[in-house]
């Protein structure tokens, strides 16, 4: 305990039947104590109120039955695309974002994405996610987020498969950027993110790479996702291989993996945010490790695309900063991160290839929703515990529920039982974003009803 805290008009006691803090054991009849957007105090009630010099002056808020924790981050979205769920169910990975390509520029105006970022946003706050990371290539998300109070790494896409226009490219990044730089805040910044080996040239991704060093931006990409990735790197052929050259661009073998072909590149020194990661080997993990690059894992979307297994459990024990990413609704369907977690773990464990002491363990998943995701973020210092000095980022799960109850560990319960659905409280920066079934910061209704006549307008185009 520190010192006795003297209330003032922001200063909140929420408690719980559980607190998380991730950074130490849970605490049954736990308070957290915050003022303005920090966190204060983390402890037992009864300690935290025994502290207070005028208990009575500070707004308590009884969360009853719940654990309240440290809000989820979800380390890789894509909130442009929330409004096209459901629409692409084919699972072979080429087809797949033919589809989604033809569709997105073919389609959605500038309005249909801004209502897409918009929507999305209303699903992860519902789901007590509090930070994202987002790839967008539209540039819309930025906005989305910091109206609705969100906080996150907002990714500028970059797309540019040929050598011939990376001049172009790389102005028209600049151009983007300096558009999005200025409108960015302490708590929504900007990143780069050079889509994938498939659709951005080599001199594209060193030019990316000298950008965001010169800016000091964080990167994030897509590597390592599937087979025909790998068969395009490797040697030059495959259905990436065969579109490239039909639009006249020159493909070459580099009989090397994705991983290697990234560090040749460059960008690895800049400990990119690698999403999916799905196709390595004890190599690529060595030379992973080494580089202190960031995991965005997305099992749910690497199933779904029938892309494999990633060896999560693998980079967990070589230390790798890892989190978990929901990946866009247009290739899981969801972005409930409480679930993505459960399925990670099973998926792991029926590899059936692993020791006990290796399986993922529950408290192990609530850490890669939170902790894990912040470190992935390079923001551990200010979210993903709940430690006096951080950020008032923090949710509660219900867990009165009968499919929860007997709660012999919250951790279990939460890795094992719980869902998205079961958050009944998202507050970031100490303000409240969800509440009483309600979503304060956007009008909810109002977006549902333009995601229905958007969708609509949109399928009989």
């Amino acid at each position: 305990m520190g010192s006795s805290t003297k209330p003032g008009s922001s200063t909140v006691l929420y408690t719980a039947r559980w607190v998380l803090p991730i950074a130490a054991a849970a605490i049954e009849q736990g308070a957290v104590l915050t003022e303005g957007s920090t966190i204060r105090e983390v402890g037992p009630e009864r300690d935290l109120v025994t502290a207070l010099d005028v208990p009575s002056a500070v707004r308590r808020v009884d969360l009853g039955e719940c654990v309240l924790m440290p809000g989820l981050v979800n380390v890789h979205t894509h909130l442009e695309l929330s409004i096209l769920r459901g629409w692409f169910e084919e699972p072979e990975f080429f087809s797949w974002i033919r589809q989604l390509t033809e569709v997105k520029y073919g389609k959605l105006s500038r309005e249909d994405f801004e209502l897409s970022a918009r929507w999305g946003v209303v699903e992860a706050i519902r789901a007590g996610v509090t930070t994202v990371g987002d790839a967008s290539d539209q540039g819309v998300v930025l906005d989305a987020l910091i109206e609705s109070g969100l906080a996150g790494i907002a990714y500028q896409e970059v797309f540019g498969p040929d050598p011939i226009d990376c001049d172009i490219r790389t102005a028209d990044l600049g151009d983007r950027l300096a558009e999005l730089l200025h409108r960015q805040t302490a708590r929504v910044r900007v990143g780069v993110s050079p889509h994938a080996p498939y659709t951005v040239s080599k001199p594209l991704f060193e030019r990316t790479s000298d950008i965001a060093r010169q800016h000091k931006l964080p990167i994030s990409l897509h590597i390592a996702e599937s087979r025909a990735e790998v068969e395009l790197i490797r040697s030059g052929r495959g259905p990436f291989a065969d579109f490239l050259r039909g639009r006249g661009i020159a493909v070459k073998a580099h009989s090397c993996s994705p991983i290697e072909y990234l560090a040749n590149t460059g960008i690895l020194t800049e400990r990119p945010l690698l999403v999916h990661a799905v196709q390595l080997d004890s190599d690529d993990l060595d030379r992973l490790q080494n580089c202190d690059a960031r995991i965005a894992h997305c099992p749910k979307s690497n199933a779904k695309l029938a892309h494999g297994v990633a060896p999560l459990t693998e980079m967990l024990t070589r230390g790798l900063r890892t989190g978990l990413g929901s990946d866009g609704t247009v290739s899981n369907n969801s972005c409930d991160l409480i679930d993505e977690a459960r399925f990670a773990c099973l998926q792991q464990r029926a590899r059936g290839d692993l020791g006990p002491a290796k399986k993922l363990s529950a408290i192990d998943l609530v850490r890669l929703m939170t902790l894990g995701g912040a470190e992935a973020l390079g923001v551990e210092n200010e979210i993903g515990t709940l430690e006096a000095g951080k950020r008032a980022d923090l949710i509660a799960v219900d867990l009165s529920g009968s499919r929860h109850q007997p709660v012999i560990e919250p951790e279990t319960a939460l890795a094992f039982t719980a869902s998205g659905g079961d958050v009944v409280l998202t507050v970031v920066d100490g303000q409240v974003l969800y509440t009483d079934g309600k979503v304060q910061t956007l009008d909810e209704v109002e977006l549902a009803r333009q995601v229905v006549a958007t969708t609509k307008r949109l399928r009989e185009k």
